[in-house]
């Protein structure tokens, strides 16, 4: 047990900076996806999925780290670090190398988000998708704990929430309008009661209920009166006016 602790520490280490990594991306997708509804999201939320990302990096430190510590394995700096150099299973190896390096650049440009473009923030953001990818394949194709049904079974169901969340984002980003198109505002609803004040309006303009309507409408002398009365009118208020 004691010869081959930083085997196990890489192991269980690697294990768990996957599932960091996966947690953080499925939970950034529900934030991105409003899959916590439409409201404003508190800023824990935010929170948390920032602190998952910087503690997948920190255990991921550790798989490396036990890895060129223990002596069960001849794993060095250079295989650790430079794709494609390791004797034990030299492409699964490099995708966890290529991984490990979309993790630091994800979470430095994160911690220097104020200080950066949104734009290269955003497009370096976007090797998350590709970082759980390849750390998928890596602890599927170089890890000894590939077989564990359990372990299987995890990241099965972790990249089918991963392709189903992304899918939707998709869908959401496809329909969303354009940059600057210009929000038309809401129609505001007429309640009932103006609806039938506006309704009785249009009765006594057109004829349906008033002395000029039902009654006057065919008239032509009420008609005229009318006209009259319209010029009487507004001659009386012209002579106010002057």
């Amino acid at each position: 047990m004691t010869e081959h602790l930083w085997w196990y520490v890489a192991r269980s280490g690697g294990i768990v900076a996957w599932a960091l990594v996966t947690l953080s991306v499925l939970w950034g997708l529900a934030l991105s996806t409003k899959a916590f509804g439409r409201r404003p999201r508190p800023n824990w939320l935010l929170d948390l999925h920032r602190f998952l990302g910087g503690l997948a990096l920190v255990f991921t430190g550790v798989h490396v780290g036990a890895l060129v510590l223990d002596s069960y394995t001849s794993f060095g700096l250079v295989q650790v670090l430079v794709p494609f150099t390791s004797d034990y299973r030299a492409s699964a190896v490099a995708w966890g190398v290529v991984g490990f390096y979309l993790l630091v650049a994800i979470e430095i440009t994160s911690l220097l988000r104020a200080r950066i473009p949104k734009r290269l923030w955003q497009r370096v953001h976007l090797a998350s998708f590709p970082l759980f990818f390849l750390s998928t394949l890596h602890g599927l194709l170089a890890g000894t704990d590939a077989s564990s049904s359990i372990l299987r079974w995890a990241m099965l169901l972790s990249t089918s929430a991963v392709v189903g969340l992304t899918t939707l984002r998709i869908v959401q980003a496809t329909e969303a309008p354009p940059p600057g198109t210009p929000r038309l505002p809401p129609v505001p609803r007429v309640p009932p009661s103006a609806r039938a004040a506006t309704s009785g309006l249009h009765q006594l303009r057109g004829g349906g209920a008033g002395p000029l309507g039902e009654a006057g409408a065919g008239d032509p002398e009420l008609a005229h009166l009318g006209h009259e009365g319209g010029h009487v009118r507004r001659g009386h208020v012209g002579l106010h006016g002057l």
